[in-house]
């Protein structure tokens, strides 16, 4: 049977392109329990490959075709293969992190097969320091980062005792859904149409901001960057983590939020980067910094789906003051969250869409590297589970996301948070982004200039 792909959802299949994969990614390190190594870890995923057993979301292809009028559904693979779906990987020697992110960039460069699934699990062995490794890819159509790191938390356990876990794509246990009355499955035309009406003053409200302060939910211009240029599909990738308890102690001296620091660190690193480079634009770098709109639960029933608005935010890159660079950013991302409070959920997503429009229309025209850009680059921040967690007493010792760099988006910065740390995944075009690790040390310095900046 086929299902409708909601048109959020089909527009990573219409962007997609050899040169432009739209898959997201993680790459996790486990450390074996007690008393076993690596090779056991390995041992345990194959028994569950061997037992076949695989969720409905990780069933999905996507198909378009006469009966879709042209446009992209979802249906069931019949013939599905869990083990091409499931691979192994070993690292050379000496096994270092950095033949892991080696690895990672490899592996984040290849096109999902859209004949299939849209995702695919790597299992890597052969780290020098006994951990084991997973590289797990899946489509943007499929989940977006919200989703996944809520399959991500409920294939794992908080007991480290615990055993007898399921794999990540196994079937799940549905918990039963609160029942609605039928009145309120039904839409409410005069309030669509409310909304829709609404959306012409929200767009002149809108537009008028990105003119005057380039912030808000929209952007017209940013300055032409190093990253705002035609990418390849090939991919580099870097991460560190950092404790969050020294970047919350930054944001309290400073009244900003932990996602304020987030984009502060981003800011002086990328400063001092493109300065090393001689590159630094005079005018700041804006950001696109995307909103999760999920409620307490997934947006579809199968925990898939796609649900986000954005803020444009103003960076601050050419300020020389790293409290002053903070200072800059909170200010842009109170007036970008003033401005989507005044919208309903329908308004933010028509609003966001128009914002980011110029990335689908500009490729279509050519106009990649011509014109000035609506943002510079895409930098999120998706918390995760705030505990430790355990995959049948492996303990999960490390999670660093890998994104989607944009024709004209040549640098994707993602942040996710785990247990009492946040990572940091850097994902560049190649080509066009080089020495990508030399970021990892800006981010350090930053963080410790902002501590100095608010005394801490």
């Amino acid at each position: 049977m086929l299902v409708p792909m909601p048109p959020t959802d089909s527009l990573f299949l219409l962007g997609e392109s050899r040169e432009h994969p739209m898959h997201v990614g993680s790459l996790q390190l486990f450390v074996p329990p007690d008393g076993a190594d690596a090779i056991d870890i390995r041992r345990m995923f194959e028994d569950e490959v061997a037992k076949d057993e695989v969720a409905p979301l990780f069933q999905k292809r996507p198909k378009r075709s006469l009966a879709t009028l042209g446009q992209w559904a979802w249906e069931q693979d019949r013939m599905f293969d869990l083990e091409h779906h499931v691979r192994r990987s070993a690292l050379p020697k000496p096994g270092r992190v950095l033949e892991l992110l080696q690895l990672g960039s490899r592996l984040h460069s290849t096109l999902l097969d859209r004949h299939r699934p849209l995702w695919e699990m790597h299992l890597i062995e052969g780290l020098a320091d006994g951990r084991y490794g997973v590289y797990f890819k899946v489509h943007h159509s499929l989940v977006d980062g919200v989703s996944a790191l809520r399959l991500l938390n409920k294939m794992m356990s908080t007991d480290p005792e615990e055993r007898g876990m399921p794999a990540p794509w196994a079937p799940r246990p549905q918990r039963p859904r609160p029942q609605r009355d039928g009145s309120s499955s039904r839409p409410d035309l005069r309030k669509l149409a409310g909304e829709a009406v609404g959306l012409l003053p929200a767009l002149a409200r809108t537009v008028n901001r990105a003119i005057t302060e380039q912030t808000g939910v929209m952007s017209l211009s940013a300055p032409k960057s190093m990253f705002n240029v035609p990418i390849t599909g090939a991919r580099r990738f870097a991460a560190q983590s950092w404790p969050i308890e020294r970047i919350r102690r930054v944001g309290k001296a400073s009244e900003a939020t932990v996602n304020d620091v987030v984009l502060a660190m981003c800011s002086g690193a990328l400063r001092a980067y493109m300065l090393s480079m001689d590159a630094l634009p005079d005018s700041p770098l804006i950001a696109m910094v995307p909103v999760s709109l999920h409620g307490d639960e997934g947006s579809s029933a199968d925990g898939g789906g796609n649900n986000i608005g954005v803020v444009m935010c103003n960076l601050g890159t050419h300020l020389p003051d790293a409290g002053e660079r903070l200072e800059a950013v909170h200010h842009s991302m109170e007036e970008g969250k003033e401005a989507l409070r005044a919208m309903t959920p329908m308004q933010i997503l028509a609003m966001s869409a128009f914002g980011i429009s110029p990335l689908a229309v500009w490729p279509l025209l050519r106009l990649t590297g011509s014109v000035r850009p609506p943002f510079n680059l895409v930098i999120s921040n998706v918390p995760g589970p705030r505990t430790p967690l355990y995959w049948n007493g492996a303990r999960l010792d490390g999670l660093y996301p890998l994104s989607i760099p944009l024709e004209g988006q040549a640098l994707n910065i993602t942040c996710t948070s785990y247990s009492d740390e946040i990572a940091f995944g850097l994902t560049g075009c190649r080509r066009t982004v080089p020495h990508l690790q030399r970021l990892l040390g800006y981010l350090d310095a930053e963080l410790d200039a902002l501590e100095k900046a608010v005394g801490v």
